[in-house]
């Protein structure tokens, strides 16, 4: 005990001998209180919004990416400026598809795989390939329709290409832009409204468009009552993703425009699978013109097709 006692003696004057020497060094005191940041005193009176911020962010996790990544951007009349938008690999690209084919409840889509990079590669080639794959498909199925019938022949339809990428091109980029000014303006009037920027919103309709590739292939088969179980299982899954990605960004909003905007949404998702499956796949019977036979005395013979 004594040995102990005269240590601690040294060490305290030890200790005196530094504050001697630097008077305005920094001391810590045990018994002093531990201060609790206001951001996390904040955050313990709000249990409830953990799970929010979670699932959309907040300012100060956007804040920290934002540092962690800092570049400066190029003006936006070079290439390097629109290079980003297309800097991902393919397993990205591959992730992306998989989480809106199989989406996950509860998850977002925008935070669990667009926000850290968005792109606009694979939304631009998902709408390409769904162009081609809708053109060549509505012509398959007409020519699987009318086939077999002698008057008929085969005339290939390139329109069905320009229509075709028209719809899709105008449905990924309008209805986004749409979108993302409704949810500024009302970002503007509710402060607790959570905005996507353009390009995530952009890339979250064309990667729920992926699932439109194989229904639209399936589309071929001549049976409507197939090809309607097709649009109400496409419509679903995309539909689910688009569900789950902006109700949360728009649920603190007053509860009729909350719902108006989702509803609104899923609207335009099905007229558009709707439309393409009427248009392209489901068209009227042409009405053929009746051959005309002729005979050996002059005249002419015409018989109604049927």
């Amino acid at each position: 005990i004594a040995c102990l006692v005269i240590y601690l003696f040294a060490e305290f004057d030890d200790a005196a001998n530094l504050l001697a020497a630097n008077p305005d060094a920094t001391t810590i005191s045990i018994d002093e209180p531990v201060e609790i940041p206001k951001n996390q005193h904040s955050r313990l009176q709000e249990p409830g919004r953990e799970e929010d911020d979670e699932l959309l962010g907040t300012d100060d996790s956007d804040k920290t990416e934002l540092l962690a990544g800092q570049k400066k951007s190029a003006p936006f009349w070079t290439f390097e400026y629109y290079q980003t938008f297309f800097d991902v690999d393919t397993y990205q690209v591959l992730d992306r598809i998989k989480g809106s084919v199989f989406p996950v409840p509860g998850k977002n889509f925008v935070r669990l795989y667009i926000r850290s990079n968005p792109d606009l590669y694979g939304p631009f080639w998902i709408c390409a390939t769904l162009v081609f794959t809708i053109a060549v498909s509505g012509n398959l199925s007409n020519f699987f329709i009318h086939l077999g019938k002698p008057t008929y022949h085969y005339v290939p339809e390139f329109r069905k290409v320009s229509i075709a990428a028209t719809t899709i091109y105008a449905y990924a980029w309008l209805v986004p832009l749409a979108l993302w000014g409704f949810l500024m303006w009302r970002n503007s009037k509710v402060m607790n409204i959570v905005s996507y920027s353009f390009l995530e919103i952009v890339c979250v309709y064309g990667y729920s468009l992926f699932i439109y590739i194989p229904t639209a292939i399936l589309w071929i088969i001549p049976q409507k009552v197939v090809r309607w179980v097709l649009v109400v299982f496409s419509l679903c899954l995309s539909g689910s993703v688009l569900v789950m990605t902006f109700w949360p960004a728009v649920r603190d909003d007053n509860r009729r425009i909350a719902v108006a905007t989702v509803a609104t949404i899923l609207l335009l998702h099905a007229l558009l699978a709707v439309g393409c499956l009427a248009y392209f796949f489901d068209a009227p019977e042409l009405d053929l013109p009746a051959p005309i036979i002729p005979t050996h005395n002059g005249t002419t013979v015409v018989t109604k097709s049927q």
